[in-house]
């Protein structure tokens, strides 16, 4: 059995297992609590009551959080030699069209989000088996087809992320990082989670909220009270 640190005793100690916490309660704690080197995010994991494998329940959409995640994101634009400079003054990383197209061929994916445009879609699609396992493929929910790429790439850069509940029922996704003041986190917290329960199934029966935890890169998951953000259902 791996054998604790003082650090990791001292956080294990501050947490108290059985307790559900406030939002306000567990950022504050979570930056208590990690004692990392490096500057370690600040992920929420929500367990949603659906059932992710009906079209009817799933849950996906896209969120702008207040301050950011503290990520650097990659972005790539795929588009015409019309929209290229805007996609640039705006902040895009790579842009360009028919060599970028080969290199993912090649297996290159260095990005972190890629935006197209509808007309130039018919190209990107034969990419499909590349990007898809890697979430990367370009979406018109998330706004990531776009004519206005560079707004779009504006929204990236501020904070703008997209989410997709998993097969177990679980949205994950990061909302900042442990150096955040913590104002900043809770309202990125607040945010994402009511987002989720704006996007609640008209098929979802029973309670939608099952559970939510706030954790660090390294530390142990903190329990937040579901009940604070719904109503009794």
């Amino acid at each position: 059995m791996t054998k604790l640190t003082k650090n990791q005793k001292l956080a294990l100690s501050k947490i108290e297992t059985e307790k559900q916490y406030k939002v306000s309660e567990a950022a504050s704690l979570v930056k208590e609590i990690t004692r990392t080197k490096f500057d370690a995010s600040v992920d929420i994991d929500i367990r949603l009551g659906i059932d992710p494998r009906k079209a009817n329940q799933m849950v996906r959409g896209v969120v702008t959080l207040p301050h950011g995640t503290g990520k650097a994101v990659r972005v790539l634009v795929l588009c015409t030699p019309d929209k290229e400079e805007a996609a640039k003054a705006a902040g895009a990383d790579y842009v360009g069209l028919d060599e970028y197209v080969e290199k993912i061929k090649g297996g290159w994916t260095d990005v972190d989000v890629i935006i197209t445009m509808p007309t130039v879609m018919p190209k990107i699609g034969a990419l499909g088996r590349i990007l898809g396992p890697r979430g990367l493929m370009p979406n018109p929910k998330s706004g990531t087809v776009t004519m206005d790429v560079d707004k779009a790439v504006t929204e990236v850069k501020q904070g703008k992320i997209d989410f997709k509940v998993d097969k177990y029922g679980i949205v994950h996704t990061s909302i900042g990082k442990v150096s955040f003041e913590t104002d900043k986190l809770i309202e990125n917290a607040l945010e994402f989670i009511q987002t989720i329960i704006k996007l609640k199934p008209p098929a979802a029966k029973g309670t939608y909220i099952r559970s939510i935890y706030l954790s660090s890169t390294m530390s142990k998951g903190i329990a937040i009270d579901p009940k604070s953000f719904t109503e009794k259902e």
